[in-house]
C-alpha cells in the first residue's frame, strides 16, 4: 500500500503540457492513492474546463484508476473530514481528500492547492510537488 496520496490538481496536470505534466506523471506512475472525491473533481474539470467528451473523460479516469488505488467515500470519511475542515480551516472538499488520505494511513499528500508543509494530525504532510 502506498503511503502517498494525490490531490485532484496533480491528476489534472496529466492533461497539461510542460514540466508540471511531467512531474504529475512521475508522481502518478508511483501509484499513490486517490479518493472517489478526486475522481469526481477530475471528472467535473475534464468536462467543464478541458472540454473533454464523456467518452474521453471516461478513458482519462480509467487510466488514472489503473495507476492509483482508489479510496471509497464513507460516513467515516465524512465525519473525519468535517472535523478536519473545522480544525485546519480547510474547504469541505479538501477536507474530504485529507480525511481519505488519513484513513488510508498515508503520510504524504501531494497537492498544489493546499497548505504546503501542513502536518495534519501528526501523520500526513501536505507537499506541493511543483515548488
Amino acid at each position: 500500500m502506498s503511503a502517498e496520496f494525490a490531490d485532484t490538481n496533480v491528476v489534472l496536470y496529466l492533461l497539461d503540457d510542460g514540466p508540471k505534466a511531467d512531474r504529475a506523471e512521475d508522481i502518478l506512475g508511483q501509484g499513490p492513492r486517490i479518493s472517489v472525491q478526486v475522481l469526481n473533481e477530475a471528472m467535473v474539470n475534464c468536462r467543464r474546463k478541458a472540454g473533454l467528451s464523456w467518452e474521453e473523460t471516461g478513458a482519462f479516469l480509467a487510466g488514472v484508476q489503473s495507476l492509483c488505488p482508489v479510496e471509497d467515500l464513507s460516513v467515516q470519511t465524512h465525519l473525519v473530514g468535517r472535523a478536519l475542515a473545522e480544525k485546519y480551516q480547510l474547504s469541505v472538499y479538501d477536507a474530504m481528500i485529507v480525511a481519505a488520505a488519513l484513513i488510508a494511513g498515508c503520510t504524504t499528500l501531494w497537492s498544489e492547492d493546499m497548505h504546503d508543509g501542513l502536518l495534519v494530525e501528526d501523520q500526513l504532510r501536505v507537499v506541493n510537488p511543483f515548488t
